[in-house]
């Protein structure tokens, strides 16, 4: 059952967006050529804590980090560490938090000077892809609204999606129902109502959809070595339409 939150709930969850789009916008801020992962992580835990939160992945299923921060083909659950990020390279930042017991959940993909046109039009595409999902989530659509509108949107640019892993909702926990793949029919799954949180995030690959998990046990890249990128914001469901709670 997909949880339908109170008022008092969107507003905890306001307040979590709140903090972790502040953290996100300084985190940002940071990235350069010459920085680490690990550096990323570092900071991010730091801003984090400030703001009187906890990093909601540390710990989460045994992740090791604040942070997950992905460069180039590797699509998810980076694995901060002492890897230099290089001119050229495109990261993407995945952050939580839980604030008073509210979880909240962005990802940002990064383009670092030089880099070639068809990253550019990747990260592009993932971020307008996160647009269009966006505004299919209203009360009244299906589910798979979203996860049609994403994926017609992606491939008509001549990318592809990600199919091993897939958006879902939020509140009180990090992750709960319903998981909102990113590709799909319309018209199918249960309706979207008034109070539902959900977490819509596009992970789209250059070439092949197809990914493996490396050595860690925990970082998905792709098969083909070509770049993944990847947004997400936290969005409420209401009968006015979307609200952003992570902007």
């Amino acid at each position: 059952m997909i949880p339908i939150k109170s008022e008092k709930d969107l507003q905890m969850l306001r307040r979590s967006g709140r903090i972790l789009s502040a953290v996100m916008r300084k985190v940002e801020k940071s990235v350069r050529a010459g920085i680490t992962t690990l550096d990323i992580d570092l900071l991010s835990e730091k801003l984090i804590l400030k703001e009187n939160a906890l990093a909601a992945f540390k710990g989460y299923k045994g992740f090791p980090a604040t942070a997950c921060v992905s460069v180039n083909e590797e699509i998810v659950h980076g694995i901060p560490e002492p890897r230099v990020i290089l001119d050229g390279d495109i990261v993407s930042i995945d952050l939580g938090v839980n604030y008073q017991g509210y979880f909240s959940d962005m990802a940002i993909t990064l383009p670092i000077g030089r880099v070639d046109e068809k990253k550019r039009k990747l990260i592009e595409t993932t971020r307008k892809a996160l647009d269009i999902g966006i505004k299919q989530a209203q009360s009244g659509n299906y589910l798979s609204d979203i996860s049609h509108s994403i994926q017609s949107f992606v491939e008509g640019q001549g990318f592809s999606v990600v199919r091993q892993f897939v958006g879902h909702g939020i509140g009180t926990a990090l992750h709960e129902e319903p998981e909102i793949p990113n590709f799909g029919a319309a018209r199918l799954g249960p309706l979207l109502k008034n109070g539902m949180v959900l977490a819509i995030e596009p992970m789209v690959n250059a070439g092949s959809w197809e990914c493996f998990i490396a050595r860690n046990g925990w970082t998905a890249v792709t098969k083909d070595g070509l770049a993944s990128a990847h947004f997400e914001h936290t969005v409420a469901v209401t009968d006015k339409g979307p609200i952003i709670l992570t902007e």
